[in-house]
């Protein structure tokens, strides 16, 4: 049974009362003469998305005439006698001109019931109730109308359940109906604080039973042989009619077939006769009497005893109370604890169920319920089997569920909380969909030995930002300054809301692992602009013995965060975009930290990027089988274009990258990042790097290592022999000590059959000591999709027409009006100075963005490489404003696309052309010749910016991966 949405339940609403009576009528229904008051009163304890309007009219003439319009009004209420004409005559004048509405009849003293009752069967009068002074009596009236029109759909679908209440005196109904709803409402309230968001308290209010009020014998018995299964208490009078005439033991008889059909269907039993008491308990009923002076108090307390309404109470079977249990955690608690005769008792009595179902799980309910003593060797086999379903019931709860956050009942395994109002940003968007996707996906089940799952994280929602931005009035300044250290260290010494400091401090109580304080902003992972890299990242290791100390580090780090929405890397970003700086804001992700601590340093195993789509396949690979990028430590070694090991998911043996001895040496990865520990510093927020010999020492190594021999000239897997330590993942992909491809081939394809776009998630693995390994989702977004349009034209070109030809190209389509190149001169390049070649460029990229002229640039090794010897370090801002981009291997290095990198990321979502070029293992040229013959308008050391009057012709074929620059008209 699925859990139901609050858009699930209650689908008939009455929405507009048409309320036909005398003015005098109409003032005593509310006392003060303002129906609409108690209408809204009380309908915002009962259900706070919506209140009934209410049209009064005086005459039914004027009733009439707007009762055609069926789709406005939902339900008449009509005093017994109006000025022209009875209630009766008004139902029976609407049905007769095909008008079914629901229509009520309220009377003010009996001698009026009475005669519109003695109608019988012949009256279209719905149901007629009886005014005593109770002014929640119309709401009443409503939730009957709206249970009854329900209760089919609610009940069948979702195990909703139904209370019969089985009367024929209007007086006793009367009074019966408003106490058993302020019951519910009381029972939903008491209930609200356990709802994991607004939306689950929601339908927590919706959930509530449905009453049933019947009556007669057969009127009941049909509702209980429809939904026997979801009904969950009985109350009955003893004498009602059956057959069409009062029968004195019909109550009784109900009683018995209840028993029969559903022993552990509480029933209780009302007369005005005491003598009946005997009677009632013979059929195993509880007895109210009729005459009593706290009649309604009994019936309150009948709803929590025997309703499950209140606190599951923990018996021996001699009755002695053992322990109390006020929600499902405290349940879960006193279950593992309570003597053995406790639980028997209660399971062979359906207690746990009934109780569930007054409580609205009805899932978990439905799964225990048909479960016996008798089918469980031993009490302890029923226990634990009771706990695994409460367990797991919390857990599918949660799943692609966000929860509020609460200091009271915060719990640190919670997958995805919100402190504070507002949006939770596209990173967070993303973990909370991951969260969904592995519960309906079921993905986990096809790997029962690896825990795949999004580390339990808490958002700091948008309200936060904005309301610390208005208190600190730091908007204006961050937004007009291009000082990051300022806006840094006005952001840190700002104050964050004391309410948002206390939840922080309770949040900092609950947990005791390392965090990752992530960015998470509106616009951040969005399918075109993915600001990949651009906002701040920030990891504590949250160990220090003093909670102020903690929590300082904490406070300071969320806001630098904030502040790297202002940076000049993210004011570069929007530069020429779609979106405005000011309309950004940032949510903040407080999430744990996959790894585990080895001495000093905490991290994963593994980390890594995987993509559904691979931009660069060789064959037999094709674009659709992926490709993922991983490395020992944590993720950060991938995403800023370290060395790492690439692989593509359905072909894990074929590493192309790895092919010989000699690229084995220059493409492994030699270092790797951790988080520090045990050191007092609030600066120490973001991870170091170490070699991997540190690796070795803490065991992690020997998971994904090899050795290389010299003096064999050999690789060979694992690290037990003596030689140069390499990280191939050998261990894992060919002796399978981890099912790395397969996990990652089956989440993508999860992922890109529900998004309908090629994806890309973040994931770190850790293994440990006495528990199955830790797969942890860390981000999911869809990938830009390549621009679909005609394939662009690049023929048979004359080689002396072209600028650059590759056959390993990202993008599609033509790129139009670019009239200047910036190149880093190949004749000039010096391996040891990029990070100056980096400033010039960025000099170029800000003179040509301010003048609004896109550009080819062109350059020696990698773009954004992490390794200055390895290409030029430039980070996005710095070549924001590129066009198409060049990049030409050395003479003694392969350039390989980076494609886990943040700057791969926002290459491919710019729709920017990206030409790899390594001439001297004939993969595609550069002219270099004629660029170094073209004049500069400008040129320092090693940068050149050349302009045409004629445009280049850039053609990109993104199917077949190739491309060409051709030189401009007359070049």
């Amino acid at each position: 049974m699925r859990l139901p949405r609050l858009s699930d339940l209650a689908r008939f609403r009455v929405h507009d009362i048409l309320l036909v009576s005398s003015v005098y009528d109409s003032f005593i229904l509310a006392e003060d003469g303002e129906l609409h008051e108690v209408i809204l009163r009380e309908f915002l304890d009962l259900n706070v998305r919506y209140t009934p309007g209410i049209t009064h009219v005086s005459t039914a003439e004027e009733a009439l005439a707007l009762a055609w319009d069926k789709a406005r009004y939902n339900l008449v209420i009509a005093s017994a006698y109006l000025g022209d004409l009875s209630a009766i005559g008004l139902a029976g004048r609407m049905r007769d001109a095909g008008i079914d509405t629901p229509v009520v009849a309220l009377a003010y003293d009996m001698r009026e019931a009475g005669e519109i009752v003695a109608a019988g069967e012949r009256s279209p009068i719905d149901r007629v109730f009886l005014w005593q002074g109770d002014v929640r009596l119309v709401p009443a009236i409503v939730k009957y109308v709206e249970d009854r029109r329900n209760v089919a759909h609610d009940t069948g679908e979702f195990g909703v359940q139904a209370i019969l209440v089985i009367e024929d005196n209007v007086r006793f109904y009367s009074s019966f109906l408003p106490t058993i709803y302020a019951e519910l409402m009381r029972q939903a309230h008491r209930l609200l604080p356990e709802g994991v968001n607004l939306s689950h308290k929601l339908m927590r209010l919706q959930a509530q039973p449905k009453i049933l009020l019947c009556g007669s014998f057969e009127e009941a018995w049909q509702y209980f042989a429809d939904f026997e299964e979801n009904i969950l208490g009985v109350i009955s009078d003893i004498e009602f009619p059956r057959g069409g005439a009062i029968a004195r033991d019909a109550g009784l008889e109900f009683a018995r077939r209840v028993r029969e059909r559903q022993p552990d269907v509480p029933v209780m039993l009302q007369s005005n006769r005491a003598e009946n008491q005997s009677l009632a308990r013979s059929v195993g009923a509880s007895f109210l009497l009729k005459g009593s002076a706290t009649l309604l108090q009994q019936l309150g307390r009948f709803m929590v005893d025997q309703l499950a309404f209140g606190d599951f109470v923990f018996r021996l079977p001699h009755g002695r109370e053992v322990m109390r249990a006020r929600d499902l955690r405290e349940l879960e608690e006193c279950m593992a604890r309570v003597p053995a005769e406790s639980v028997a008792y209660h399971a062979e009595r359906n207690h746990f169920s009934r109780w569930f179902k007054a409580r609205t799980e009805f899932a978990l309910a439905h799964e225990l319920r048909p479960r016996k003593v008798s089918d469980f060797d031993t009490v302890e086999h029923l226990r634990r089997e009771i706990l695994r379903a409460m367990r797991a019931y919390r857990e599918q709860t949660r799943r692609g569920v966000v929860v509020d956050f609460d200091r009271a009942t915060f719990n640190p395994q919670t997958t995805l909380s919100r402190l504070g109002g507002g949006a939770l940003g596209g990173k967070a968007r993303g973990l909370a969909f991951t969260d969904l996707l592995l519960e309906q996906s079921r993905v986990g089940e096809r790997f029962p030995d690896v825990n795949i799952g999004v580390p339990p994280a808490v958002v700091v929602g948008t309200d936060v930002f904005d309301e610390f931005l208005a208190r600190s009035e730091l908007r204006d300044f961050a937004l007009n300054t291009a000082d990051d250290e300022e806006i840094e260290r006005r952001f840190v010494h700002a104050e964050l809301p004391e309410a948002v400091t206390a939840d922080l401090t309770a949040l900092l109580g609950a947990v005791n692992y390392p965090l990752a304080v992530r960015s998470s902003s509106l616009l951040e992972d969005s399918q075109y602009q993915p600001f990949a890299g651009i906002y701040a990242t920030y990891m504590l290791p949250n160990d220090h013995v003093r909670l102020d100390v903690r929590l300082r580090q904490l406070l300071t780090a969320i806001k630098r965060v904030y502040g790297s929405t202002f940076s000049r890397v993210a004011k570069a970003y929007f530069t020429g975009g779609p979106y405005r700086l000011e309309e950004e804001k940032m949510a903040v992700i407080l999430q744990r930290l996959v790894g585990a601590a080895h001495g000093p340093r905490f991290y994963p195993d593994f980390a890594g990027v995987a993509r559904s789509h691979n931009y660069y396949p060789l064959a037999p690979m094709r674009s659709e089988d992926g490709i993922a990028a991983v490395a020992l430590g944590l993720g950060e070694t991938v995403v800023s274009g370290a060395p790492c090991f690439r692989f593509c998911p359905r072909y894990p043996r074929h590493i192309v990258q790895f092919s010989s001895v000699a690229d084995t040496l220059a493409n492994a990865q030699r270092e790797f990042y951790a988080l520090e520990l045990g050191q007092d510093s609030s600066s120490r927020s973001l991870p170091a790097s170490f070699q991997l010999t540190a690796a070795e020492e803490d065991g992690t190594l020997a998971r994904v290592g090899s050795t290389y021999s010299s003096e064999n000239d050999a690789v060979y897997d694992g690290v037990s022999r003596p030689g140069v330590r390499l990280v191939t993942f050998a261990p894992v992909l060919k002796h399978n000590l981890f099912p790395l491809a397969e996990l990652l081939d089956a989440l993508l394809g999860a992922a890109a059959r529900a998004t309908g776009t090629p994806v890309e998630i973040e994931f770190a693995v850790s293994f440990a000591r006495g528990a199955p390994p830790e797969c942890g989702v860390l981000q999911l977004r869809p990938l830009g999709r390549v621009r679909e349009g005609p394939d662009a034209d690049i023929g048979a070109i004359a080689r002396e027409r072209l600028v650059c030809e590759s056959r390993n190209v990202l993008g599609h389509g033509a790129i139009a009006d670019v009239r200047d190149v910036v190149v880093v001169d190949m004749n000039r390049f010096d391996r040891t100075r990029t990070h100056e070649i980096a400033h010039m460029v960025a000099q170029c990229n800000a003179d040509l963005l301010a003048a609004r002229r896109g550009y080819l640039l062109i350059g020696v090794g990698r773009w954004g490489s992490a390794d200055p010897l390895l290409g030029i370090p430039v980070t996005w801002d710095q070549i924001a404003g590129a066009r198409a981009i060049v990049e030409a291997g050395f003479a003694d290095f392969r350039v390989t696309p980076s494609q886990g990198s943040h700057f791969f990321q926002n290459l491919t979502a710019g729709n920017v052309g990206y030409f790899t070029v390594n001439p001297d293992v004939g993969e595609g040229f550069v002219d270099w010749s004629w660029l170094a013959a073209q004049p500069a308008v400008s040129e320092t050391e090693f940068v050149r910016h050349l302009r045409f009057e004629q445009p280049f012709d850039i053609a990109i074929n993104g199917r077949a991966h190739a491309g060409i620059v051709a030189k401009p008209a007359g070049g």
